[in-house]
């Protein structure tokens, strides 16, 4: 049995017979690969063991044979170029320490060649990326049986004079742990503050989740939990953002939209090929039932990326649809999605206004507000000196010296980041950095687009993943105008797993031209 399960591996992912020992690290190698694909949409845990281990793998098998089927190109300088800029950036930081330790995230973009040099065969590139979305089906499938079972204690009207008013919590809120146990009901929250003496809340309030600390000395009288805790009705929640398996819902919508976008390019490609190609039998090259299964996986997708109410993705993913539709289709069809999105959109908006009580573009919401003000403290610091303009102030060295530089309105604003893809970059590495960035991104699209050129309407998987791809990316760069998700390591590892897949078709294609 091992050895059927051996062989089915080495077809898969092209091992050819040769030294034992290389055999048995390739196959190791392809065997993470398949694990961190696993893992990418639920853990960064998992996903970071499964690739350092394949990489370290990987490293001994190309030291043994001494060569790899990989030639550098423009993408593959710009790359390694970001790192080693990045690099200089750290020595010459304002907080030298803190720029060196972020070298570890930095380091990401290895992902990117742990794949490449597994992925020999474009039947392996298939079978991870269809791993990489059934995986992904997995939390978005639970989200919605989530929301129905509900969560936490959601009170209202609470007590001016009752511990929990006294501890700031309002109408509304939902109660999630106190001393990090999860509360289900008012009886859960009453036993543990009248056996600690005093709990420490974690609560949910749209959009953030703080903490207040209750104490035993604010209990009112009374014969019932509800009225020692000052509660006059509750209910389980039913309103947060979404965040599958994630520690957050930003990160989560992020990844959704990249492998939403990996879907839709394969579901758009075997679409077309369905309508045109019949084969001599009267069959279809691709059946219909398999269409139906990608559609409903992709509106399962777009649902759960609704629920993480998070405005940047959303439209990440619209664009893109676009995008995905008017090279994959053409442009008459790009019309005919555009009347099926524009209702979808208006019932997206519907759903965050009553989410979160914000307009899609809401001068009002204290997020915007938010990002209005680190757009202005960035481009000053950036501005402040060659120095800075240059070389940058150095990853996370905010985080120590906002003071002095009169950020985050002198602390009354959440100590973060920039919230901007291209502005952090820029601010912490500097000008260079931010071209380098750019020129990874010119150098990517254009391959895309030059694999979707060449490939025919009949290798609908490869066609479709390159479709996917340059969908996710512009939805990553929609996005990342106003979120920072180069920066985000869950992110940042399912993009660079769908570059690799991806730049795996186009140089293949190449090479047998």
């Amino acid at each position: 049995m091992f050895n059927a399960i051996s062989d089915r591996i080495d077809a898969i992912a092209g091992i050819e017979p040769g030294s034992a020992v290389v055999n048995k690290l390739e196959r190791l190698s392809f065997v993470f690969l398949i694990l961190m694909a696993v893992s990418a949409p639920h853990s960064i845990a998992a996903t970071q063991t499964a690739w350092l281990a394949g990489t370290l793998l990987t490293a001994i098998w190309i030291v043994i044979r001494r060569r790899v089927d990989w030639k550098l190109g423009l993408l593959d300088a710009a790359i390694i170029g970001l790192f080693l800029w990045t690099v200089v950036t750290a020595f010459v930081s304002y907080d030298p320490p803190i720029s060196l330790g972020k070298l570890r995230s930095a380091g990401i973009f290895v992902i990117f060649y742990f794949a490449v040099f597994n992925l020999r065969t474009i039947r392996s590139v298939i079978a991870i990326a269809t791993i990489l979305i059934v995986s992904c089906i997995v939390n978005v499938v639970w989200v919605p049986i989530e929301r129905l079972i509900g969560r936490g204690v959601e009170i209202h009207q609470i007590e001016p004079n009752g511990p929990l008013a006294r501890a700031h919590l309002s109408n509304g809120d939902t109660v999630l742990t106190a001393n990090k146990v999860q509360v289900r009901t008012p009886e859960d929250l009453l036993a543990i503050v009248e056996k600690d003496g005093t709990a420490d809340v974690r609560y949910y309030r749209p959009d953030f989740e703080m903490t207040g600390k209750v104490i035993t000395a604010d209990l009112l009288p009374g014969d019932s939990a509800q009225q020692r805790l000052g509660i006059g009705t509750w209910k389980k929640s039913r309103n947060w953002r979404s965040a599958g398996f994630y520690g957050h819902y930003a990160t989560y919508a992020e990844v959704l939209q990249l492998i939403g976008s990996l879907l839709l390019g394969l579901l758009v490609a075997g679409f077309l090929i369905w309508r045109k190609d019949t084969g001599d039998d009267g069959t279809k090259a691709v059946s219909l039932k398999l269409l139906l299964a990608m559609a409903g996986s992709f509106g399962l997708i777009a649902f759960a990326l609704l629920l993480t109410v998070t405005r940047a993705p959303q439209l990440g993913l619209f664009v893109s649809g676009a995008v995905i539709t008017l090279f994959g289709l053409g442009r008459k069809w790009l019309l005919a999605a555009a009347l099926i999105m524009v209702p979808v959109a208006i019932g997206g908006l519907i759903f965050l206004q009553q989410s979160r009580h914000v307009g899609f573009l809401d001068s009002a919401d204290e997020s915007t507000r938010y990002r209005t003000v680190m757009v202005k403290d960035g481009i000053r610091i950036w501005t402040e000196s060659p120095r800075n303009f240059i070389f940058g102030v150095g990853m996370d060295s905010i985080r120590t010296h906002w003071q002095e530089w009169g950020m985050f309105e002198g602390g009354k604003l959440p100590i973060s980041h920039l919230h901007s893809t291209p502005l952090q970059l820029v601010v912490e590495r500097g000008l260079p950095a931010l071209i380098i960035w750019l020129l990874i991104m010119f150098a990517y699209s254009r391959k895309l687009l030059e694999g979707i050129g060449k490939i025919p309407d009949l290798n609908w998987q490869e066609r479709g993943i390159l479709l996917g791809a340059l969908g996710g990316l512009a939805g990553f760069l929609v996005s990342g105008i106003v979120h920072f998700n180069f920066g985000d390591q869950e992110v940042v590892m399912a993009f660079y797993l769908i570059m690799a897949l991806s730049m795996v078709i186009c140089r293949r294609k190449h090479a047998a031209e």
